[in-house]
């Protein structure tokens, strides 16, 4: 009988109990968290083709446009390629990004955009690409007033005329430019053809090397600085990361070069009509939030930055023994960091 009463007893507090955690499990309707809900972060993914300071620039205007518009309901995952295996990496990247369901990726550089371009095939995610010099070449836009394809972006094209008109201002017995290029970055092609109309309007040459990878460069570099009186850095992200050797060579050589923009003349080379990579990525980071918040990527037209500045680098104009033009005398000078 004792066994039943405890039995019956241990049963009893039981269900009480059960009852507690059920009660526990149930909000009083007098008592409801009335905090307003933030909407999720959106997921975006950001592939970067290598790191060097021009793309860092990029990379950091995108985050200053992203926050300004969107605050904290952006969550950003950045992936970078290695100097050595750059594009495959950005593959890589960019297919996991669309099959774990990101709201967008965005893509630092032709060849990160090609890579995110051709991953997005059969996804819904918006592709937002920075620093493409022609996207319509790259076959990732259809025009750049109408980009279709649900991808758009900023276009970093550079003003080969006003930096004809630079070189011949600090070098006018210049008869030949000097250019390395990869022969696989469609930018560098586009910029190539360019060069050569704006040089051929100012009674110039233009001497061209194609290399293939960085291993080409030193023996390409030491060929072309004999043949040509400077040479013209482009945007190539090979070229430009390997920087350095080119200068060398030039430096040999006793020829300056001339950059793309502010990063490469503090690297060391003489001037440039400086295409600002901050404010460009600031302008991709704002459209990226429009998107982001219902813009339609492929009515989007691709835009660019105001026009370039001129730079140059006190060092290496003392060192050749060169003057500052006196229309160029407002251009910002420099330190040279090397």
């Amino acid at each position: 009988m004792k066994n039943r009463y405890k039995i019956l007893s241990v049963m009893i507090a039981l269900s009480l109990l059960c009852l507690v955690f059920a009660g526990c499990s149930q909000k009083d309707p007098e008592n409801i968290d009335d905090t307003v809900q933030v909407k999720d972060a959106y997921k975006v993914g950001i592939i970067q083709y290598m790191s060097h300071p021009s793309l860092d620039n990029c990379y950091n205007g995108i985050i200053a446009g992203l926050e300004e518009q969107l605050g904290d309901k952006v969550q950003v995952t950045k992936q970078i390629g290695s100097d050595s295996s750059a594009d495959a990496d950005c593959a890589t990247y960019a297919k996991t990004m669309m099959s774990n369901d990101y709201d967008m990726v965005i893509a630092i550089a032709t060849p990160a955009a090609a890579s995110a371009y051709a991953a997005a095939e059969g996804y819904d995610t918006p592709v937002i690409f920075c620093a493409v010099s022609d996207p319509v070449s790259a076959k990732i836009v259809k025009s750049l007033e109408s980009p279709g394809n649900n991808c758009t972006g900023t276009s970093d094209i550079l003003d080969m005329e006003a930096q004809v008109n630079l070189i011949k201002a600090l070098q006018p017995e210049a008869k030949t430019i000097g250019v390395l290029y990869t022969s696989s970055e469609a930018n560098s092609i586009t910029q190539l053809e360019n060069l050569r109309k704006a040089a051929s309007a100012k009674g110039l040459t233009v001497e061209a090397s194609a290399v293939q990878n960085a291993s080409d460069i030193p023996t390409a570099a030491a060929a072309l600085v004999s043949k040509v009186d400077c040479l013209n850095n482009f945007t190539d992200n090979n070229v430009v990361n390997n920087l350095s050797v080119v200068l060398d060579a030039a430096n040999a050589a006793g020829i300056p070069v001339y950059g793309s923009e502010i990063e490469q003349v503090k690297k060391g080379c003489l001037a440039s009509m400086s295409i600002d990579y901050v404010a460009l990525g600031k302008i991709t980071g704002e459209m990226a939030a429009e998107v982001l918040e219902g813009a339609s990527a492929s009515s989007m037209a691709v835009k660019t930055t105001s026009e370039a500045t001129p730079v140059i680098t006190s060092e290496v104009l003392g060192a050749l023994q060169l003057e500052r033009p006196e229309e160029f005398a407002s251009a910002e000078i420099v330190t040279s960091a090397e």
